[in-house]
């Protein structure tokens, strides 16, 4: 049992599109899918409440056994361990979205939280933790759920992304970074891999140097947000004729 909650784990590295990490991604997109067919049900008001308070249960805890296993091993820091990544502040936006069922709070997080949730899924930065250590169940669980929160929000709520929230979103990302940018200058950290690539394997090696990677990354949110709304915009459009 200690090996798998080892912070120096000594299992096999994480291997991009392995066996265990497309189950992995299998399941959520299975789990999404039941909240497409199930739509109707979970639109019911008790039903509807049952699951959006079970969510939010599963991100809190997930999230804050993140941070307890990292200060039981010491290793907790301003530096490194701050929820400041997009992905990891959209597991404690995806919380307060699910316990408030703030509508403007999800224009943003169907965009930006949805987007990297989706990027952290499909390239997760977990280096030696691999299947079943439990930063790798952690890390699929938070992410995942923020994934599931966002469906949920659309199926559940009936809610609905908007071009303008789209295109505020970018602006809030940037204005964020911005920020980001200099409370990396003052911790020396590197949160939202804004000061230089993450050290391995990762989406940002084929995207150039820094700091010309910073504009590929700015040119794939926007597609990925254009991506995000497109269902919407097409269903818009086969209504309207």
């Amino acid at each position: 049992m200690q090996t798998f909650f080892q912070f120096h784990s000594k299992l096999e590295p994480f291997r991009l599109f392995s066996r265990e990490h497309l189950i992995t991604i299998a399941i959520i997109l299975v789990l999404g899918i039941l909240l497409f067919i199930f739509r109707e049900e979970i639109q019911k008001q008790e039903k509807r409440r049952i699951i959006r308070l079970s969510l939010a249960l599963l991100l809190l805890a997930s999230d804050a056994s993140y941070h307890i296993w990292l200060v039981s091993k010491n290793t907790w820091s301003f530096k490194k361990a701050l929820p400041l990544h997009l992905s990891d502040l959209a597991v404690i936006l995806a919380i307060v979205m699910l316990l408030t069922g703030s509508f403007r709070l999800f224009q943003f997080m169907y965009f930006a939280g949805l987007g990297s949730s989706i990027q952290a899924v499909l390239t997760p930065d977990l280096g030696r933790y691999s299947f079943p250590h439990f930063r790798y169940i952690e890390f699929f669980v938070s992410h995942g759920g923020v994934v599931l929160a966002c469906l949920f929000m659309v199926f559940a709520f009936k809610y609905r992304p908007t071009i303008r929230s789209m295109w505020m979103t970018v602006l809030l990302v940037n204005l964020y970074a911005i920020c980001i940018f200099f409370l990396n200058k003052w911790l020396g950290a590197n949160y939202l891999y804004i000061m230089k690539k993450p050290g391995n394997a990762s989406l940002l090696d084929v995207l150039g140097p820094w700091p010309w990677y910073l504009i590929s990354l700015e040119i794939i949110m926007i597609v990925t947000f254009y991506l995000l709304y497109s269902p919407f915009w097409l269903k818009r459009e086969m209504d309207r004729k």
